[in-house]
């Protein structure tokens, strides 16, 4: 397999997910603003939608949208349970969790990365996100991860968005049960091995 990535972007999270199933991939580096790939390729030639991830299958086929790569993935080694069996409630609370992390935290996050972006829309995105870390941090009280002891794909997820707080301004310290839930995620060996393999800091 292939994975079409951003170094730190939301592709960061089935990247993780690669790494924790020990899947054989290759990556290739993508660029967020030019579109091109690392041998100069057009990235739009690859997914018309221009972002990252993309996943190429061995058979060439391609699959996007980060929550759908990453239930792929985990479905290819269901012994990992890093996703709880097809039709199960557990299958749909992650579902449920991936929902939220994709729409009310990742894209929340979006127009703090444009530079356009007035000053006053991004303050207002800033105590938007504080809302959603709010009710974060009070899901997470007496857990090791969002469905509980088991590590799932929904928590390389939300590690991925919520390393974006400190480039855009939001400080976790307001939030001690996210921040301790974020950095038992990073002491991760496959998280860090991911992080490593894309320059990012561990």
């Amino acid at each position: 397999m292939k994975l079409y990535y951003s170094p730190g972007a939301c592709s960061l999270s089935p990247h993780i997910v690669l790494s924790e199933l020990a899947l054989p991939h290759d990556l290739v580096k993508v660029s967020t603003k030019t579109k091109k790939m690392e041998d100069g390729g057009d990235y739009f030639q690859v997914n018309a939608k221009g972002y990252v991830p993309t996943l190429e299958l061995d058979d060439g086929q391609r699959l996007t949208e980060g929550p759908a790569i990453v239930q792929y993935l985990a479905d290819k080694v269901p012994a990992a349970k890093l996703a709880p069996a097809n039709g199960t409630m557990e299958r749909y609370r992650l579902q449920e969790w991936l929902n939220f992390i994709t729409s009310e935290l990742h894209k929340q996050f979006s127009p703090l990365f444009n530079p356009a972006t007035p000053d006053e829309v991004k303050e207002a995105q800033r105590t938007k996100i504080a809302g959603r870390f709010d009710w974060l941090d009070k899901q997470l009280e007496g857990k090791d991860f969002l469905l509980g002891k088991q590590f799932t794909v929904a928590d390389a997820y939300l590690f991925t968005v919520v390393r974006w707080s400190k480039p855009s301004g939001i400080d976790l310290a307001k939030w001690p049960v996210l921040a301790q839930y974020v950095a038992r995620v990073a002491a991760r060996p496959q998280v860090q091995a991911a992080m490593k393999a894309e320059g990012l800091p561990v």
